[in-house]
């Protein structure tokens, strides 16, 4: 399922700001955010430079986000949309229909507050509720896969995505392989 293309961008957003700055297991590897790493990496997110001040606002958006995918993953909707009623509080989210690039008009989702982890929190915010209302919270999860809670936003058409990634889908393949391969051998 694809939401408007303005949703999909925040959402996924959203999801690559939690992987890149929230500490946990991606694949079995330990992770967590390095200052100099994640400041590059969350520049690529964001589209422009990150400051050190920025990249502390936006690890704590982060930290408020991760909530919101593992009460979809737990199928809590209740708690999803206090979560999201939550971040459009104190982000402070005001939607705005804006035309650019050539593109009809389209609801785009700001700040009343200055600052880029406001802009993105409002933006990451307003995106979950569209997609809370369009009864798609299961489109939000944590990875399935052992040793890994990385999120995701599932954009397949059948509703089908479990892991964040396609390594973390084929080690559990190969690893559900493996297992009955054993079973087999030792009956």
């Amino acid at each position: 399922m694809n939401f408007d293309s303005y949703t999909d961008r925040v959402v996924g957003v959203a999801a690559a700001l939690v992987n890149a700055l929230t500490s946990g297991e991606d694949g079995g590897r330990p992770v967590g955010p390095g200052p100099a790493a994640s400041a590059r990496r969350v520049a690529g997110i964001v589209g422009r430079r990150v400051t050190p001040a920025d990249l502390v606002d936006l690890a704590a958006l982060a930290g408020r986000l991760r909530p919101v995918f593992a009460a979809a993953e737990a199928g809590d909707a209740d708690r999803v949309a206090a979560l999201v009623n939550a971040l459009l509080r104190d982000y402070r989210a005001a939607p705005e229909l804006s035309r650019h690039d050539g593109e009809p008009w389209h609801l785009h989702f700001h700040s009343t507050v200055a600052g880029l982890a406001t802009e993105w929190g409002a933006g990451c915010a307003t995106g979950l509720a569209v997609v809370v209302d369009a009864q798609a919270s299961g489109r939000l999860g944590v990875c399935r896969a052992d040793a890994c809670d990385r999120v995701y936003v599932d954009v397949s058409r059948n509703a089908s995505r479990r892991f964040c990634s396609e390594a973390c889908l084929n080690r559990t393949k190969v690893a559900a392989f493996r297992a009955r391969a054993r079973a087999v051998t030792r009956t």
